[in-house]
């Protein structure tokens, strides 16, 4: 992302909070894994999508009408020592000239500093309730404005969630941020058909793994959005089976949800497949159905309809399509109305995505489903899961 698509963002969260309220940003921690080991750090969502900043322990703050500027960035000093072992830092310097803030301090200066962006704002936005430690330290803030009220200083008297603005700003993608989701989605798209080609029986679903992580690896994509899913068999009938140690047997299918992230966007394809190249005809039946619930809902998504409709219409379809095949009876209204699908189809159809795999942004708005909007990205990826066998009539017509 340029860091003109940052400033755009900075102003449009600042216009739809109102020059008369603050927002204040943490950015993510470093999590040790075990003992002097830590896991790969990646910056929180909100914070990369306003600031591009990709460093640990730093804040943001967005203070419209402030006339040293509206962005103000904290974030870890220069340290010669730790940056031998660790690697460069950015310091206050760069936080100004590479990632654009009108105003950067060191860590060190936040207790200094933030009771006086505080004073005078009437309403302070910030992740309520995320982080005990961090909200007692913007109260602490809050409560050194409020001990000068004698003096005239006015404290925020409402407390708001960020995420309640800067997620429905996350859900609308700008045509940036698209560009980058499209490319995600080639480079996974690339790494399933790859399976495709090297799936066979007797090999381990670790190596479909990992042949799915070196392929999205060598396009540029080195993180995966997710886990990946590797299930042959019984295994695929686990929604979120992560083991991916099994042995792909002759005869089963193998099912792969996988998906890269790219400069922070996340892809996710699940796709299901015979593991030695040939669907039995109950396969194929199922396999065919599923398919058709997917065109279904895809067609439904399109700006205009509501949130519900991809998953109405592949409902439908999967429903119809056990009846046909003799796995359920009755009439259809009935079966859907009764959720008799339940025990093969337990999930819901889709889900937004961006940053994060489930994204950010509410699926209803005055308790009715949303509509779609151009922008918006979402999932649409029906399937069968049963645990135990199908009762198909005998022979499958």
């Amino acid at each position: 992302m340029t860091a003109a698509e940052y400033a755009r963002r900075r102003r449009a969260l600042a216009n739809a909070i109102g020059p008369d309220a603050l927002a204040i940003l943490p950015a993510a921690r470093e999590t040790i894994r075990n003992r002097d080991v830590h896991y790969p750090f990646r910056q929180s969502s909100d914070f990369t999508y306003l600031t591009g900043f990709p460093e640990p322990d730093a804040l943001a703050v967005i203070a419209p009408g402030c006339k040293d500027g509206a962005y103000v960035l904290f974030c870890r000093p220069k340290d010669p020592e730790r940056e031998q072992w660790d690697g460069p830092r950015a310091g206050v310097q760069a936080a100004t000239g590479t990632y654009r803030a009108d105003q950067a301090y060191p860590l060190s200066e936040l207790d200094a500093q933030m009771p006086g962006l505080i004073e005078g704002r009437a309403r302070l936005y910030y992740p309520v309730g995320d982080d005990a430690a961090f909200d007692a330290r913007v109260i602490g803030w809050v409560n050194q404005v409020r001990a000068k009220a004698r003096g005239g200083a006015a404290a925020p008297d409402t407390f708001v969630t960020l995420g309640s603005v800067l997620h429905e700003q996350r859900l609308r993608k700008s045509p940036a941020e698209i560009k980058v989701m499209r490319r995600a989605a080639r480079i996974s798209a690339q790494g399933h058909r790859r399976l495709l080609r090297l799936c066979r029986p007797g090999r381990n679903e670790s190596e479909l793994e990992s042949e799915f992580q070196y392929h999205c690896a060598t396009q540029g994509a080195r993180y995966q959005a997710y886990p990946p899913i590797v299930g042959g068999g019984v295994n695929a009938c686990v929604l979120h089976y992560v083991d991916n140690a099994a042995m792909l047997r002759d005869g089963d299918l193998v099912l792969v949800d996988a998906g890269c992230e790219l400069d922070g966007y996340a892809s996710d394809i699940t796709r299901t497949f015979p593991v030695n190249g040939r669907f039995s005809p109950p396969q194929r039946d199922l396999y065919t159905l599923v398919l058709e619930a997917q065109l279904a809902a895809i067609a439904k998504a399109r700006p205009g309809s509501h949130w519900n409709e991809p998953h109405e219409a592949a409902l439908r379809v999967l429903t119809e399509g056990l009846k046909r095949l003799g796995i359920l009876s009755g009439t259809l209204g009935k079966l859907i109305k009764d959720e008799a699908y339940k025990p093969y189809y337990m999930h819901r159809t889709g889900h937004w995505l961006g940053m994060d795999v489930h994204d950010v942004g509410r699926y209803k708005q005055g308790g009715e489903w949303r509509a779609l909007e151009p922008g918006m990205v979402l999932t649409v990826e029906p399937g069968f899961t049963c645990l135990q066998p199908m009762p198909f009539p005998s022979p499958i017509d």
